[in-house]
């Protein structure tokens, strides 16, 4: 079992590399798509009453949309917008659920990159699921986000906390390992620039707002070989893939080395393997 010492420790990278935008795969990131929404309906619990009806909403790294629907099931009349860097998830977003909404609104998709978007019009909701953590200086655009929004209006986040977890710290070391530094030094350790919830906590009380920061940690029981790849295959090692770009030898090796570190650190159970994954959320309501 990994212990908690090596948990806590990510190398820090010999002469990092600039990572490149990674290469999504809308199919492979929705293989778990229940536990990866489940959050996300959770904070939609917390977020209260919008100030205009119907709303006008933006999810900012809307993937590829399945997530972004659940806000028309809360706010059936409301216009919203997804907002995404990735064509491949806006594709997908805009094929399988762009268009009017059963409840007389509207859901749409764009291109849009998180470290410049700012709103273009008022907001009464702008809400982030799991995608701020690629964004360093995403704490820099929350006044700009706020200043966005309706007065009364919130803005909410989630994202993911678990970047000293075995499963980002052993992925950290094995790009800074000797064989593979020189091609993914720096693609493994990307999430130090996240703020403690504390911090947040303090940057919306300085701007203002009424604001209800906290975390949690969902204990995921995940099915089928080697689970704990297939999930990170979706996210986390999507920098590295792409990194490793058409090279199959090099992309089979990197995932052997990868998995049996996984399999060590998460064991499989009778029932499957437990994964642990900490998650930090804010919801921010600006003053009416």
């Amino acid at each position: 079992m990994y212990s908690d010492t090596a948990q806590a420790r990510i190398p820090t990278p010999t002469a990092p590399t600039a990572p490149s935008a990674p290469t999504w795969d809308p199919q492979q990131y929705l293989r778990h798509a229940g536990h990866r929404a489940r959050p996300f309906l959770d904070m939609l619990t917390r977020i209260p009453e919008l100030p205009t009806r119907p709303a006008r909403i933006a999810d900012l790294g809307c993937g590829p949309g399945n997530v972004t629907t659940l806000l028309t099931d809360r706010w059936p009349e409301a216009r919203v917008t997804g907002f995404d860097l990735s064509p491949e998830m806006l594709h997908r977003a805009t094929e399988e659920y762009a268009g009017p909404t059963a409840g007389g609104g509207s859901l749409d998709f764009r291109h849009g990159d998180l470290a410049t978007w700012l709103p273009e019009e008022p907001y009464d909701l702008i809400v982030s699921n799991a995608a701020l953590q690629w964004v360093p200086s995403h704490p820099g655009s929350f006044a700009a986000w706020i200043n966005g929004l309706r007065p009364g209006g919130t803005f909410a986040f989630q994202i993911p906390a678990n970047f000293t977890a075995p499963s980002h710290a052993l992925l950290a070391e094995l790009c800074d390992a000797p064989r593979w530094r020189a091609r993914l030094a720096g693609h493994g350790a990307r999430y130090i620039h996240l703020l403690e919830p504390a911090e947040y906590l303090a940057r919306f009380t300085e701007l203002g707002c009424a604001v209800d920061v906290w975390t949690t940690t969902y204990h995921q029981l995940l099915q089928g070989p080697d689970p704990v790849l297939d999930w990170v295959k979706g996210t986390a090692l999507r920098p590295v893939l792409t990194a490793l770009g058409d090279d199959r030898d090099a992309v089979d090796a990197f995932l052997t080395e990868y998995r049996d570190r996984l399999r060590e650190a998460y064991p499989a159970g009778p029932r499957g393997t437990v994964f642990p994954f900490r998650r930090i959320f804010a919801v921010a309501r600006k003053e009416a």
